[in-house]
């Protein structure tokens, strides 16, 4: 008999370690960690693309009639993104600056040196909000977009015109000047996926996201990601 319970208790502290969590859970059957800043599922309703979004703190941003397909789902009916339809670098106001050496010159903290016609940005000194870390070449700086050109591709933007995706990539409110290895680590991934390492800038990156949302509104995120958006802006009121 002692045995026997000596299993049983076994038993019951097992199955405690295995769905025990921090934090209740929200209506979705999951809750945000915000000391990983990622959103943790515990129920089945909360995996599945076509469960109810966050309501009261979700950003207002539409839903399309396929908003709750899910995101492979709704990539395979699209035409193949082909990075060159999104023209960049221009130099829109006709000053000999590109977009990408604009972005340079708006975010440097301090003095920088010009090519001899004035037209490229060749050092000077720039804090990536990514990282937090300081740089001053321009061959480790890269002008990504906050909201990635086949991101945007693949949730609506596949149908603009060429002129309104040139627009688009060229949209210094969609740019930061952030390391290479980044960027790169970036991709093409949503905030669902992907947020910077440096903590403090999170935030203020979710709600860049934000903005830019509602400014391009053809583009709309799956609801899953629309959830975890939501979830993700909550934590930081």
């Amino acid at each position: 008999m002692h045995r026997t319970w000596i299993v049983l208790l076994i038993l019951i502290l097992v199955s405690l370690g295995a769905t025990g969590h921090r934090g209740g859970l929200d209506a979705n059957g999951g809750h945000y960690d915000r000391q990983t800043n990622s959103y943790h599922c515990h129920q089945t309703s909360c995996n599945s693309e076509d469960s109810a979004s966050v309501s009261s703190d979700t950003p207002a941003t539409p839903l399309s009639p396929t908003a709750t397909q899910s995101k492979s789902q709704l990539i395979a009916t699209l035409p193949e993104y082909d990075r060159k339809d999104w023209n960049h670098w221009i130099d829109a106001d006709g000053n000999c600056i590109n977009t990408r050496h604009e972005i340079l010159i708006k975010q440097a903290t301090g003095a920088i040196n010009r090519s001899p016609d004035g037209c490229y940005v060749s050092s000077g000194t720039w804090v990536d909000p990514y990282s937090g870390k300081t740089f001053h070449r321009t061959s480790e700086i890269d002008a990504d977009h906050v909201i990635p050109l086949k991101w945007a591709h693949d949730h609506g933007g596949h149908d603009w015109s060429a002129y309104d995706k040139e627009r688009f990539a060229n949209d210094l409110d969609n740019l930061l000047a952030v390391s290479q290895s980044l960027n790169k680590a970036k991709g093409a991934q949503g905030p669902d996926q992907w947020l910077p390492p440096n903590h403090r800038f999170r935030c203020e990156y979710l709600r860049l996201w934000q903005k830019l949302l509602a400014k391009y509104q053809a583009l709309k995120m799956t609801s899953a990601e629309q959830r975890i958006f939501g979830t993700q802006l909550s934590a930081c009121k």
